[in-house]
């Protein structure tokens, strides 16, 4: 299908991946509930910032650092790696290569028809959060709106782009998902997820400012809660976008050659 043809057909795909999201809610539901790491983070952080901050977060930061970060781990998130795992086993991936339109579109479609609940059910942590932390919980500028709203794109797009990457693997061996299994734990760690970034020795910060994770979760949590100044947010959103750029090379190319060796089996 050309350019045109997709761009066309991307909001039916949209509305087919909400009515989905309304039809599997129990589901995400129970995703919702196991993303609750940051309110453990942030009872043990705060427990250790009660008396002595920590670099240059108190307990008040601390909680207003895991709010935040529990509301972008919500719209960051993509599940493809795991469904073209299961889809190239099952042989139904044929199914889709079967349509006018690419299955990545469809697979971008389907993650993004579960955002409009997934914000909805994140929408009394963020009440709570202005209610406890008022106006310091989100941007204080229109340069800072404009950049949470580029971070939080770009943070979903590298984890769509890891996911379709590594998902495409499957092309070629018999299952990737034990490579997706250690990148999430690269980005447990990476991420700024359990913990903030800049809490890492300088060093370790200095590498993890070069790698795709911190870009994922922790730069657009950092730009909500007022972190950076606007030189410093710009030059790391420019570091997130060319992750976007590099990732979307690979999973493109990886996809491509990875379909001229499939072949459906299993069902």
């Amino acid at each position: 299908m050309s350019v045109r043809g997709t761009i066309r057909a991307f909001p039916t795909l949209l509305r087919v991946g909400v009515s989905e999201a309304v039809a599997y809610r129990a589901e995400m539901i129970v995703w919702f509930f196991s993303t609750t790491m940051p309110f453990i983070s942030m009872a043990l952080w705060t427990a250790v910032a009660r008396y002595n901050p920590v670099g240059r977060y108190d307990a008040e930061d601390f909680v207003r650092y895991f709010l935040a970060t529990f509301s972008v781990r919500q719209v960051t998130g993509s599940w493809v790696a795991w469904q073209m795992n299961y889809e190239v086993r099952q042989g139904t991936l044929a199914m889709r290569l079967l349509r006018p339109i690419s299955p990545l579109w469809a697979y971008a479609a389907e993650n993004l028809g579960y955002m409009p609940l997934r914000a909805l059910m994140v929408l009394p942590i963020v009440i709570f959060s202005l209610v406890h932390s008022g106006a310091a919980a989100l941007p204080r500028t229109a340069w800072g709106w404009l950049f949470l709203v580029l971070a939080l794109v770009g943070g979903w797009l590298i984890t769509f782009l890891a996911n379709v990457a590594i998902g495409s693997l499957s092309l070629y061996i018999e299952s990737s998902q034990r490579l997706m299994d250690v990148w999430f734990a690269l980005f447990l760690v990476g991420s700024g997820y359990l913990y903030p970034v800049e809490l890492f020795p300088s060093a370790l910060k200095g590498l993890l400012d070069w790698l795709p994770f911190r870009y994922q979760i922790g730069l657009p949590t950092e730009i909500m809660i007022n972190a950076h100044g606007f030189t410093e947010a710009l030059g790391l959103l420019a570091r997130q976008w060319a992750w976007v750029a590099v990732l979307l090379t690979v999973s493109v190319v990886s996809w491509k050659r990875g379909l001229k060796r499939f072949a459906a089996y299993g069902g």
